[in-house]
């Protein structure tokens, strides 16, 4: 699976799953009653859902233009930082917000979060490129073949 069929399911799987673990957290760990977590969780999925189209492209280009091919756990780890440190910047105002606080105690409360989701994006993506297919950003260049020239690129 390729393109925008690809996205699209990465991201409607990825945030289904990011509003249950949300809510869940937000209820248990930071003390609000369920609707009140379930709503939190709807935005900041809504706000990732759209971040995840944009990081997704923006790191499928870069990716492309890399010699190297592949999806090795340094560039696992380079897109689950990324991802998640981008979202950061939109979230925690938006928690601050929310939940009546500063941004220092969003953070704070955000942190548990933070890096739960730093895993959870990486094992995702592990997932997902295994029941999926790596995109063609990551696939390895088709080898030559006997008696035929090799392309430039």
């Amino acid at each position: 699976m390729q393109g925008f069929k690809r996205k699209l399911t990465y991201a409607c799987l990825f945030e289904a799953l990011a509003i249950v673990f949300t809510t869940f957290g937000l209820a248990v760990i930071a003390g609000h009653d369920s609707a009140h977590s379930t709503a939190a969780a709807v935005a900041s999925s809504t706000i990732a859902f759209i971040w995840n189209f944009i990081f997704n492209g923006l790191f499928e280009r870069w990716e492309a233009r890399q010699a190297k091919r592949g999806r090795g756990f340094a560039r696992r780890a380079a897109h689950a930082i990324g991802f998640e440190g981008g979202l950061v910047l939109m979230l925690v105002p938006m928690f601050a917000w929310w939940l009546d606080i500063g941004l220092w105690d969003a953070f704070v409360l955000d942190l548990g979060l933070i890096v739960f989701f730093m895993v959870y994006t990486y094992l995702f993506n592990l997932g997902f490129d295994r029941v999926f297919g790596l995109p063609s950003s990551a696939m390895p260049a088709p080898a030559p073949q006997p008696g035929r020239p090799v392309e430039a690129r």
